[in-house]
């Protein structure tokens, strides 16, 4: 069974019960990071993870709540004895970023240090740049305050479909890497520059024709989230959830 586990589902403040948002998809083979949020390590042996099985990174953007802990990912691993190669997708300027910030850590003196692959995603149109016997995974940018690229997730076993966001204003992109989706997981932030409010979000996923809207990346601590689903059901006739750390959904 190929499933995707929420690890953070907060805007770029979190409070105690919601990290950052990030999440991870398991297959059987592979299992692909989606951003690196507040404790990755932490986070993924609560869902029932070892950081050791994790295959492929991909880093959607480059602002602190999605990169900021990655250099302790990558120390984290290092120290508890990863060998395997781990392969990081991002647009260039995002891996370059990356490369600069670990440059300074002086990384490249580690001993022994596991192999890191940095593969560039395309800019053009949506591209798939992750291809296994059970996943496909296809990338497009999105409209965010910085280069920022959204997600398309397919199971070739049972055919279902994920679709992200990311941080994102409404676009047709999402509509496209979304369509006909089991489940649109869109950020729901707010309506402002790089961001979307939760009714935008039901617009967009029933432009779409998604099954189910998992709303993400919203405000969190005293904020009233559930004002949001009720917000995201007046423009989507489907099923409206609020994501929640640990949540699970099958694809």
């Amino acid at each position: 069974m190929t499933k995707l586990v929420f690890l953070g589902t907060s805007n770029a403040i979190p409070d105690e019960k919601h990290e950052n948002t990030y999440f991870t998809v398991v297959g059987e083979n592979k299992r692909v990071l989606i951003d690196c949020g507040n404790n990755p390590i932490v986070k993924l042996q609560q869902a029932g993870l070892n950081v050791f099985d994790i295959t492929d990174l991909i880093i959607t953007h480059f602002h602190p709540d999605h990169v900021g802990s990655l250099p302790n990912l990558l120390m984290g691993s290092w120290l508890l004895g990863r060998t395997s190669v781990l392969n990081i997708f991002g647009l260039e300027q995002t891996l370059e970023r990356i490369q600069k910030i670990m440059a300074i850590f002086e990384w490249e003196k580690w001993p022994d240090f596991y192999p890191i692959n940095f593969r560039p995603v395309s800019e053009n149109g949506i591209a798939a740049i992750i291809e296994s016997e059970e996943l496909t995974i296809h990338t497009s940018l999105v409209h965010h305050i910085l280069p920022a690229i959204g997600l398309r997730i397919e199971c070739k076993k049972s055919g279902g479909v994920a679709a992200y966001s990311c941080d994102t204003e409404p676009c047709d992109e999402v509509v496209r890497l979304g369509c006909g989706a089991k489940y649109m997981i869109h950020e729901a932030t707010g309506e402002g520059f790089g961001h979307s409010s939760a009714a935008q979000a039901g617009e967009i996923a029933w432009k779409a024709g998604a099954k189910n809207l998992y709303l993400i990346h919203y405000p969190t601590g005293s904020f009233d989230s559930k004002v949001l689903v009720s917000e995201a059901e007046r423009t989507f006739q489907g099923p409206v959830h609020l994501a929640e750390d640990l949540m699970e959904l099958e694809l």
